[in-house]
């Protein structure tokens, strides 16, 4: 069975790069009929919230993305202390005392000499004595991870293909602070042993991290996940832009973009798949192919987002959102093809029941509207209400085109502009339209 998980901070809220991440791992899964986890990394318990944690769960709730289970790191550090244990024993980590001030010392001489800012790995050569008087001097050791040229550096990239790290061109990396916090490296390789995560999709800037990763996988004699980089998003003006990192469920809801919109959209970002107007997760998971992710930086288009999200409301039914409107069926097939959110449809109630307020027109246009209520009311009225109150008054003043559509529809709409008259006049009504008209 495959299972992904969705591995958030919860430190902050979701923006639309953790969205994607997210949707990558569910459609991953859910098209497998796998499991998809929610695992909030919240070591960090300085910044982590109750409330970011509540908000990451409402978010995917509103996405339809709801997780199979949740798990939390803070609830597993007993865990990470036996693993850090057996790692140690074996000689695949080591503590290490350096201050930030004496290592960032040590970065500044190998770089003045033109070599890499590599750690020495100085610390390997501490004696028991050492430890000793570093322990008795009150000074707390932080704990490294040994990386060695031994362990696995190769692995085949869902996303990238064949990919590798040189270990000898890294710093052992540190795992553990000296105040006891963990850092986010061994603590997630060991919950994706625990959890038995077979698949874990996430941004390229992870590369790195992988191939020290798999390393942890190997020394605690466990299978690694697959694993797949999808290429970050970029803003519309073609660079990485910061105010994707603003960008977030709670802007999508603001303005009225509907989840499966943002789905339809972050699902075919960077493949060769067309971007298309659906109504259901169907197409999106029948299509999904990880595979398909390009190793170019996907362009993530907030205008795109909205053109997408209009042509879905133009294709939706009804039923689906009959508990968010107070539109009937008829009124809300009327007006579909011409809003761009639910909120927008909503508008267009009042204009159908009324009262308007309708602009004032010049003179002509008056008398015009009144010829318009006496032909309105001389003839029968019903579906074709509107072609055959236009075709008669054609017929009688001669006006065509917006001459004779613009002051009929101002003064029932009080808009210039709208869904198609012959949809809306048999909704607003024989009564109510003659008193719009004589008005």
């Amino acid at each position: 069975m495959i299972v992904t998980r969705f591995a958030p901070s919860p430190t902050g809220r979701l923006h639309v790069g953790n969205v994607r991440t997210a949707l990558l791992n569910w459609l991953l899964a859910r098209q497998a009929g796998g499991r998809f986890l929610l695992r909030l990394d919240d070591t960090d318990t300085a910044r982590s919230t109750e409330e970011y944690a509540q908000s990451i769960r409402e978010d995917l709730a509103w996405l339809g993305m709801d997780p199979d289970t949740e798990e939390k790191q803070s609830a597993r550090m007993a865990r990470y202390e036996e693993v850090l244990d057996q790692l140690a024993a074996a000689g695949h980590v080591y503590r290490a005392y350096e201050t930030p001030e004496e290592l960032e010392l040590k970065r500044k001489v190998l770089l003045g000499r033109g070599l890499p800012p590599v750690y020495d790995r100085a610390a390997l050569a501490l004696t028991n004595e050492d430890h000793a008087r570093f322990e008795a001097e009150g000074r707390k050791p932080h704990w490294r991870f040994r990386l060695d040229p031994a362990l696995p550096r190769e692995w085949t990239d869902l996303v990238r293909g064949p990919s590798h790290i040189d270990p000898a061109s890294l710093s052992d990396p540190v795992i553990r602070r000296a105040d006891g916090s963990w850092l986010y490296m061994l603590p997630s390789v060991i919950d994706d042993v625990d959890m038995r995560i077979t698949h874990v999709v996430r941004g390229e800037d992870h590369v790195t991290n992988t191939g020290i990763q798999l390393q942890m996988f190997a020394a605690m004699g466990a299978p690694a996940p697959l694993f797949g980089h999808a290429a970050l998003l970029t803003g519309a003006e073609g660079a990485l832009s910061k105010r994707l990192g603003s960008i977030g469920v709670a802007d999508f809801r603001a303005r009225g973009i509907e989840p499966i919109a943002v789905k339809a959209l972050l699902a075919r970002l960077g493949t060769s798949l067309p971007v298309e107007p659906v109504t259901s997760d169907a197409p999106l998971l029948a299509t999904f192919d990880i595979g398909n992710l390009g190793r170019a930086a996907a362009r993530f288009d907030e205008a795109e987002l909205e053109r997408l999200n209009a042509s879905i409301l133009h294709q939706t039914a009804h039923a689906a959102i009959a508990g968010r409107t107070r539109l009937s069926e008829a009124e809300w097939n009327a007006v579909r093809g011409n809003i761009a959110s639910v909120a927008e449809a909503e508008q267009w109630k009042a204009v159908i029941t009324g009262p308007i307020e309708a602009p004032a027109q010049p003179e002509e246009d008056k008398a015009f509207l009144h010829e318009a209520a006496a032909v309105l009311e001389s003839q029968p009225f019903g579906p074709t209400a509107w072609a055959d109150l236009t075709e008669a008054l054609k017929a009688k003043t001669g006006r065509k085109g917006k001459s004779l559509f613009m002051p009929l529809r101002l003064a029932l709409t009080a808009q210039p502009h709208g869904p198609d008259m012959a949809a809306l006049l048999p909704l607003i009504g024989r009564e109510e339209a003659l008193t719009r008209l004589k008005a």
